[in-house]
């Protein structure tokens, strides 16, 4: 095309064969950007027509990664994930020294690490196995000071390869999680993302604070039913570490959705949830089972080519509509 171009400008000067070319150039890219955004707005505009799918029966969110849920009459979608006041989701992580995410995959008693919050949202207190109650007050960390030996400093850790800005929740809650994970008086860390937004990169500004992938993730009860079927050993929803759980549609519908609204919150599906050896981790006793189960038997039926050996369930969802929801709300999907 630039050829041609030049061929048409036939005997005009060198320097203003340049400038044309340029300004051609520059056209090209404009039309090229435009069309882009264009694109990207028509998919991310929700459609006007929903067919409904059930209704939302079981509602959680994980403060920590790796670790309990708790379990929710309703909240608010936020970008970031599902939140209420300063108890949002996957907003901790624990760590080692040096900022090194540390996840149930590598000590599995994470998940019997339980939290909860005050009826405000504003204080975490944290109980597990053979431990005394610890408290964490959260509306202090995240304005960015405390009391407490080295809470409130703001470090860098690192999550699958990406840097992010962190809030260290200082010593006696280190040698909390020490004392717990290791039986050691150091070695972990609990870190605290301050930000009302994601600076990673990974799935865009639907990557969430310190989740894997999304900010959310939708599950569906008929899908852990027909695996169930298929199982020994029975395995519930939580082995699976949802958000959100929808009853009502046929087991596996949610692969087809593209769009989901929660009572008045829209979603746009994003991609599959790809599970990992975190699936074979029992909620109630942090005990793996002995044969991967499910994840050895989601891998005969559940695998995508296109992504390779793990076995999807569930999806994941970004946020388009903010707002509140609660058990009960009817999802609908498009």
């Amino acid at each position: 095309m630039l050829s041609k171009l030049v061929t048409d400008f036939g005997e005009l000067p060198v320097s203003q064969k340049a400038l044309l070319v340029a300004a051609g150039v520059g056209s090209i890219a404009l039309l090229s950007a435009g069309g882009y955004l264009v694109k990207k707005r028509i998919e991310n505009t929700p459609p006007k027509q929903w067919r409904k799918a059930g209704e939302l029966v079981e509602l959680y969110v994980y403060p920590i990664k790796s670790c309990a849920p708790i379990i929710m009459q309703q909240i608010d979608c936020a970008d970031l994930g599902p939140q209420r006041n300063f108890m949002r989701d996957r907003i901790f992580m624990v760590t080692t020294p040096d900022g090194k995410l540390v996840t149930a995959r590598m000590k599995p008693k994470m998940v019997l690490v339980q939290p909860r919050f005050d009826e405000r949202y504003e204080t975490m207190f944290l109980t597990a196995p053979g431990m005394p109650e610890l408290r964490v007050d959260v509306r202090t960390l995240a304005a960015g000071t405390s009391e407490e030996g080295n809470a409130g400093e703001s470090v860098r850790s690192t999550l699958w390869g990406e840097s992010v800005s962190t809030i260290d929740c200082g010593n006696e809650v280190a040698r909390w999680f020490s004392r717990y994970l290791l039986d050691k008086e150091d070695g972990y860390r609990l870190r605290y993302y301050p930000l009302s937004y994601t600076t990673r990169q990974k799935n865009g500004s639907d990557t969430g604070s310190l989740q894997d992938e999304t900010s959310y993730m939708l599950f569906n009860e008929a899908s852990v039913a027909d695996l169930n079927r298929r199982l020994e050993n029975k395995v519930t929803v939580r082995q699976f570490r949802p958000n959100f759980v929808v009853r009502g549609p046929e087991a596996y519908a949610e692969d087809r959705w593209r769009w989901v609204r929660i009572g008045e919150v829209v979603f746009r599906y994003e991609i599959p949830c790809l599970r990992c050896v975190f699936t074979t981790i029992d909620p109630t006793s942090g005990v793996p089972h002995p044969d991967k189960e499910p994840l050895r038997t989601l891998k005969q039926y559940r695998q995508i080519p296109a992504y390779g050996e793990s076995p999807a369930l569930g999806i994941h969802l970004g946020l388009r509509r903010a707002g509140e929801i609660k058990l009960g709300d009817p999802v609908y999907f498009a």
